[in-house]
């Protein structure tokens, strides 16, 4: 079997970073954020609802607010990674809290892991990837290369469709001749031959 093959997605200087959290942890990553203002200060921040209000409010500078997780600004972060616009996620998740969202959680999280985005989902590791001597330099991130995915052949697929009782198909470089039709009287219903 071959080695996959990659595409690298070039991380400019100034990285596009998605920040979320849960109700639970959003005073969390507000003092996170806080700690850390100066380098986040550079970079294009993005933030679900509520998040983005109490971000841009603590921080002093502006944030891109999207909408509420449960209404679809999970979604909308996932979306900004699979069209390159989000470089890194952090995400500081409740898993001791059930959300109503659960699903949408977990797909972003599964697209972050699909695009081989940076991804943080508690403190400890924002500040590692934070810390990161790569955040202030470009880095060329890389994605397998999905157009041998994108180009599978599918089952069933090229088949030819399935016959239809009682209809001929057309031979090849020939259209199929019009079926019959009944002749129908004034009334609606079929005439009689």
């Amino acid at each position: 079997m071959p080695a996959p093959a990659y595409k690298k997605i070039p991380m400019e200087l100034n990285k596009k970073i998605a920040l979320v959290a849960h109700d639970n942890k959003k005073r969390d990553l507000v003092e996170w954020a806080k700690f850390n203002r100066d380098l986040l200060a550079h970079h294009k921040i993005y933030a679900t609802g509520t998040t983005g209000e109490l971000l841009e409010r603590e921080l002093k500078f502006p944030i891109e607010k999207l909408q509420s997780g449960p209404l679809g600004g999970d979604q909308q972060i996932g979306a900004k990674i699979v069209d390159g616009g989000i470089d890194f996620l952090i995400f500081f998740w409740d898993p001791l809290e059930p959300q109503p969202h659960d699903p949408d959680v977990k797909a972003l999280l599964r697209i972050a892991l699909v695009w081989n985005i940076p991804t943080a989902c508690d403190r400890a590791t924002a500040d590692f990837v934070i810390s990161s001597p790569l955040m202030d330099k470009t880095y060329d991130r890389l994605v397998p290369d999905y157009d041998v995915y994108r180009n599978r052949k599918v089952p069933g697929v090229e088949t030819p469709p399935l016959p239809i009782p009682g209809v001929t198909p057309p031979k090849a470089g020939r259209a199929a001749p019009a079926a019959p039709v009944a002749p129908i009287d004034p009334a609606g219903k079929p005439a009689r031959a």
